[in-house]
């Protein structure tokens, strides 16, 4: 496992929940639809409740209508009430090959920010069960738009 700079929140998630949702996330990872770009991702979403939401990328013929994984767990847990996060777990890769750490886009990591506290929810960029690695959304976001720049 390895760690984001400069942050040690790990111990807000059991790694064996952590590992547990990798492998829901791998199996997930069969499912993605990326007949375009052939790359593969999928999500677990962890929410405040102990609920777990998978997603899967689902592509479009027009691109810009496609959804990653990160966002498809995202709108299935808040479409069934929930709306407080601890964690989302990433995979992906060419061909559904997972060799490198898979990053969410900075429009997965703005629908991340909606749900949680950036400095208190993590983002869990797995290779396998046992190689990871752990950052607060805030280390990926940093200086974020929230809720609350809305003002009251």
């Amino acid at each position: 496992m390895e760690m984001g700079f400069g942050y040690d929140g790990i111990k807000a998630v059991d790694p064996a929940k952590i590992r547990s949702m990798i492998a829901m996330a791998k199996e997930q990872l069969a499912l993605a639809y990326a007949p375009y770009s052939g790359f593969y991702v999928a999500a677990a979403l962890l929410c405040r409740d102990g609920s777990i939401y998978t997603g899967c990328n689902v592509e479009n013929a027009s691109y810009p209508a496609g959804n990653c994984a990160e966002r498809t767990a995202v709108f299935k847990a808040v479409s069934e009430g929930r709306r407080e996060f601890s964690c989302i777990v990433i995979i992906g890769g060419d061909a559904g090959k997972v060799e490198t750490y898979c990053p969410p886009c900075g429009i997965c990591r703005q629908v991340l920010r909606e749900f949680c506290r950036p400095s208190e929810f993590l983002v869990i960029l797995a290779k396998s069960e046992e190689n990871y690695q752990v950052f607060s959304l805030e280390e990926l976001l940093p200086e974020s738009f929230g809720p609350e720049s809305l003002g009251e």
